[in-house]
C-alpha cells in the first residue's frame, strides 16, 4: 500500500508537474511539498482537502481508506 507522500508525489507527476509548481498552486514552500512526499510530515486537513480538490481525487484515497 502507498504512503500519502508516495500518492501524492504519483499524482503530481501524473499532472507534469515539478514541486515548485505543485507549491505554488498549493501556496506553500517547495520544501513542504518535499517533505510530504518522503513523508516527514503530514498536510493539514484543509490543504489534505486542497489536495484531494487539485487532484480531482478523494481524500479517502489519499489516505488509503479507498482505492482511486
Amino acid at each position: 500500500m502507498q504512503t500519502l507522500g508516495q500518492k501524492i508525489k504519483e499524482l503530481r507527476k501524473e499532472k507534469g508537474l515539478t514541486q515548485i509548481q505543485l507549491a505554488e498552486k498549493l501556496n506553500v514552500n517547495k520544501s513542504t511539498i518535499a517533505k510530504y512526499e518522503t513523508d516527514k510530515i503530514e498536510p493539514s486537513l484543509l490543504l489534505l482537502k486542497q489536495i484531494a480538490i487539485f487532484f480531482d481525487v478523494s481524500a479517502d484515497y489519499l489516505l488509503g481508506i479507498k482505492e482511486f
